[in-house]
């Protein structure tokens, strides 16, 4: 099924204090085009300059995830990050007024409920997904968190945290489809334990914290004493520790809280990869640094599968079979070099073709060493990237080559080899140009690439 991109339907704000800096942050959160992605925008600097919401920018881990890019920052993201894919949108800019996101209230309910009052708009480019094909792993030894990623229809996740707490032992949160987002995590709040709360105090840190925006752990002897020192240190009225380890100052949404909580993270993390996962998420001990190491282990993944050979199933049912070919592409024997198409999208198409000792070709191109001349595979790549370009369009239309460019021919193709064509269209179609670049493999070695350039003409009736 197709699925389309989506972005915000009308744009929003959102304003409230950075976590650790203290300062006073506007965030605005505005529709994007297809193909955007989500991006942050610094207006107070000069030049005002973007940040992509991208993990080879990962800075920093160390009390949230920090962006930086030529010097602009933005840090604290993961909440607003996770929102944004729980509510399931792919381009959003994001223009903020400081180098920290608002904390709120220690989750991601208040992005959530503003996209929901904004709106959702579905444009019209299809949503590219990284669908987790074979096992991703990785075991982070600083942290000894694991993070693991398996096959699977949805976006789920399972999280595991553990500690050496009578309070926060262990805890486990499972989220069966990232469409359960909203209702089943989006307002589980972050945690802190006392220990670390008095240390962040005491290095100048946590400026805008609150205790209206995090889970307090206590996790040793305090006084009442000492409590309301806390309490009046954060201007809050004076409170007491409950029987099961907490400050009596927030109500637990769910027993497991922490736990979801910490999948929030993964998912706003993990979003850094750049991709909308398919797959389920297997977290141990998850924190900000295993999760952008695993992002980035994502990312190279994505990266690769995208530069190596698609994947070729030949008991799957094509898209496209001779027949259905011919109804598009006016060639014909000899020169039809598509025997059928095995996926395609608004901008990429994969085709193949089977080589055969009975090619006309072979008779000359050489009788005594068959070798498939370099013309016939630029010839397969265009018809290709043509049927991409004519599955689009209503009525009769052809496509003519104007231009091939950048054309590298790398290994010889023989009888028996099969053929797969990738194409993919480098730029959307204007005034009936389409600019398409193309490669061909043979397994998973690149046989031949170039780049092409077509003219779309509308077919007359005579």
């Amino acid at each position: 099924m197709v699925v389309k991109q989506k972005t915000l339907a009308n744009s929003f704000k959102i304003e409230g204090k950075g976590l650790h800096t203290g300062v006073h942050v506007t965030m605005n959160f505005l529709p994007a085009p297809e193909n955007h992605g989500f991006k942050f925008k610094r207006i107070d600097l000069e030049n005002q300059p973007i940040i992509e919401a991208d993990v080879d920018l990962v800075v920093d881990t160390s009390r949230g995830t920090l962006l930086e890019k030529d010097g602009a920052r933005i840090g604290t993201i993961e909440h607003a990050l996770a929102a944004m894919v729980g509510m399931d949108l792919d381009n959003v800019l994001i223009e903020v007024n400081n180098e920290e996101a608002p904390i709120m209230d220690g989750s991601s309910k208040y992005f959530v409920e503003a996209i929901k009052k904004a709106g959702i708009k579905e444009q019209d480019a299809e949503r590219e997904y990284f669908e987790i094909r074979e096992k991703i792993e990785i075991f982070d030894e600083k942290s000894g968190s694991h993070i693991i990623a398996l096959p699977d229809d949805d976006y789920s996740l399972n999280v595991m945290i553990s500690f050496q707490s009578k309070v926060l032992n262990n805890q486990y949160a499972i989220l069966d489809s990232i469409e359960k987002f909203s209702e089943e995590i989006a307002n589980c709040r972050t945690f802190v334990f006392l220990h670390e709360l008095e240390f962040l105090l005491n290095n100048n840190l946590i400026k805008g914290g609150e205790l209206n925006n995090a889970i307090v752990i206590i996790d040793r002897e305090i006084g009442q004493k000492e409590l309301d020192r806390l309490a009046d240190l954060f201007h809050h009225d004076h409170i007491e520790v409950k029987q099961h380890g907490i400050l009596n100052n927030l109500e637990l949404h769910f027993d497991n809280e922490c736990a979801r909580h910490k999948l929030l993270d993964v998912i706003g993390d993990l979003a850094l990869c750049g991709k909308r996962i398919k797959g389920r998420i297997i977290a141990t001990k998850p924190g900000h640094r295993p999760n952008t190491i695993f992002a980035r282990e994502l990312k190279n993944k994505w990266k690769k599968l995208q530069s190596g050979a698609p994947e070729y199933d030949p008991d799957a049912a094509p898209v496209l079979d001779t027949l259905q070919i011919k109804e598009f592409l006016p060639h014909r024997y000899p020169f039809l070099m598509v025997d059928k198409v095995l996926s395609m999208s608004d901008t990429e198409i994969v085709g193949v073709k089977n080589v055969t000792h009975n090619e006309p070709f072979f008779q000359g191109h050489f009788p005594d060493e068959p070798l498939m001349p370099g013309v016939l595979l630029i010839e397969a790549m265009a018809q290709t990237g043509g049927l991409l370009v004519l599955c689009k369009l209503e009525g009769k239309y052809s496509t003519y080559f104007i231009r091939v460019d950048n054309v590298k021919f790398r290994r010889k193709v023989v009888p028996g080899d099969t053929l797969i064509f990738k194409v993919i269209l480098t730029s959307p179609i204007r005034r009936g140009i389409a600019t398409m670049k193309g490669v061909t493999y043979v397994g998973s070695k690149i046989v031949a690439e170039g780049e092409f350039m077509a003219q779309i003409v509308k077919q007359t009736d005579n």
